[in-house]
C-alpha cells in the first residue's frame, strides 16, 4: 500500500495549492460527545462509560480496507476527522487513524488534515500530539461569543473557553476555523454585527457561519413545535444574512459558499471536494462516501450506532448499509445542488455531460432576468446574492 511521500516530516510541509479539480478526501466520523446539544441532529453520541478507543481505531483500519477495495488506488487530497467530537480521542487514536490511511491510498505531502474541536475539550497536550500526528488544520465548534446564549446552545464552555481555545489553536496549527450560528432567538442585526466583527478579530484565515435551523427530532424542535422557541422568521433571517455577507467581505472574509468564508486561498480544501462533486470515502459510524466506479458513482452509508457499527465491522469487514449507484441524471442533480453552494459556481461542461441535455433556456432566462443567476463566461454557472437566499428553489427550477 501507498504511504506519506516522507513520513514524519511531510506532515509540516506547506499547503499544497489548490487546484481546483474536485480531488479525493477520506472523511473519518467519531460519534462520541461530551454532551448532545439541542439543536444538533447529527450522528453524536454520549457515553457515560470510556470508549473503547483501541478497538474503534481498530475498526477504522479494517473499514479502510473494504473502501480501499472499492474506491480503487487514489491520490488523497485532503483528510477530515469529525463528529461528534473528534478532539475527545486520545493522540494516538488520531495517528494510527492517519497511519491507516496512508497506508491504503496516496498521502502527498502537503495535503489538508483537519480535526473538528470543542472548546470545552481542549487540553495544550492533547492540541500538540494531534499536531505531531499530522493534523494541520483544527475546526473549533465556538458556536456563540456570549455567555448566555452558549448556556442557551447547550455548550459545555463559556466565551473565556472559546477564547483560550482559539489561541491555543492558534499558536499550534498553520491553520483554524471556527463556527458560529447566528439567527438565535432574540438576536438582533446589531448584536450579530458586533459578535461577527469580535470573532472576525480572533480568526486567522476561515469562519463557518450558520444559521440557526430547527430539526425535526431535536429537543429544539419540540420546543419550536410547542411555540416556547421562537427564531427569526424568514426576512428577519435574510436581513442577517445580508449584514453577514457584507460584514466578511469588507472584512476579507468573503463567502466562498453559502455559509463558509475565507481569505483568499484559505478555503477548506475537504469541503471544496464535496460541493465540487469530487469522491470521498467514508469511514466510521453513520458516514456517507461518494466512489465512482465506471460510469457510476456509488453512494455510500454505513450504520450510524457505533456499538453496532463496531460488531459489524469486526464480524463483516466493514459497517457499509447501503451502496447506491447513482446514473448520470442523480449525478449531474447532485453536481448541481451542491456546486451552486459555491461563489465559483458550476462548470456546465461537466453538468451537460452528466445530465446529457442542456440548461431548460426558458427556466434559465427566468432566473437570469431575476437576477437569481450569473454566467461566469461560457464555462460556468453560479447563483446570485439573491440568488443564494432561495437556493434550494433555483436549483429545483435548474435540475427540471
Amino acid at each position: 500500500m501507498d504511504n506519506f511521500d516522507t513520513p514524519g516530516s511531510s506532515r509540516d510541509a506547506a499547503l499544497l495549492p489548490d487546484t481546483g479539480e474536485p480531488g479525493f478526501g477520506v472523511y473519518v466520523h467519531w460519534p462520541f460527545c461530551a454532551a448532545k446539544c439541542p439543536y444538533c441532529d447529527f450522528n453524536s453520541h454520549v457515553r457515560h462509560q470510556p470508549v473503547d478507543q483501541e478497538r474503534f481505531a481498530s475498526a477504522f483500519l479494517k473499514e479502510m480496507a473494504a473502501v480501499r477495495a472499492m474506491s480503487g488506488p487514489k491520490t488523497v487530497t485532503s483528510i477530515f476527522l469529525g463528529g461528534g467530537t473528534p478532539s475527545l480521542m486520545k493522540p494516538e487514536t488520531v495517528s494510527a487513524i492517519l497511519d491507516g490511511i496512508a497506508r491504503h491510498w496516496h498521502v502527498p505531502a502537503g495535503i489538508e488534515i483537519t480535526m473538528e474541536a470543542n472548546p470545552s475539550s481542549v487540553e495544550a497536550d492533547r492540541f500538540r500530539g494531534y499536531r505531531a500526528a499530522g493534523v494541520n488544520r483544527v475546526s473549533l465548534g465556538v458556536q456563540a461569543l456570549d455567555d448566555r446564549d452558549l448556556k442557551f446552545l447547550g455548550r459545555l464552555h463559556d466565551v473565556a473557553d472559546a477564547l483560550k481555545a482559539i489561541r491555543l489553536a492558534r499558536d499550534i496549527f498553520p491553520r483554524m476555523s471556527f463556527d458560529l450560528i447566528y439567527a438565535r432567538p432574540d438576536q438582533t442585526v446589531e448584536q450579530w454585527e458586533r459578535e461577527l466583527k469580535q470573532a472576525i478579530s480572533y480568526a486567522v484565515d476561515h469562519l463557518s457561519l450558520y444559521q440557526l435551523t430547527i430539526e425535526e427530532g431535536t429537543p429544539f424542535y419540540g420546543l419550536h413545535k410547542a411555540g416556547k422557541l421562537i427564531v427569526p422568521d424568514g426576512e428577519q433571517s435574510a436581513v442577517l444574512y445580508e449584514a453577514t455577507q457584507e460584514i466578511t467581505a469588507r472584512e476579507g472574509m468573503p463567502a466562498y459558499e453559502v455559509s463558509n468564508h475565507a481569505r483568499p486561498g484559505a478555503e477548506s480544501r475537504h469541503n471544496l471536494t464535496y460541493w465540487r462533486y469530487g469522491d470521498y470515502a467514508g469511514i466510521g459510524p453513520g458516514a456517507h462516501g461518494r466512489l465512482t466506479r465506471g460510469p457510476e458513482k456509488i453512494a455510500t452509508a454505513t450504520e450510524r450506532k457505533p456499538e453496532a457499527w463496531l460488531d459489524m465491522v469486526e464480524r463483516d469487514g466493514h459497517g457499509i448499509l447501503d451502496e447506491e449507484r447513482l446514473g448520470y441524471e442523480e449525478q449531474s442533480d447532485e453536481l448541481l445542488l451542491m456546486g451552486l453552494r459555491l461563489r465559483e459556481g458550476v462548470d456546465l461542461a461537466r453538468w451537460q455531460q452528466l445530465s446529457g441535455r442542456d440548461l431548460d433556456p426558458k427556466r434559465e432566462e427566468f432566473l437570469l432576468e431575476h437576477k437569481f443567476i450569473e454566467r461566469i463566461g461560457n464555462s460556468r454557472l453560479r447563483c446570485t446574492p439573491s440568488g443564494m437566499l432561495i437556493l434550494d428553489s433555483v436549483v429545483a427550477d435548474l435540475a427540471c
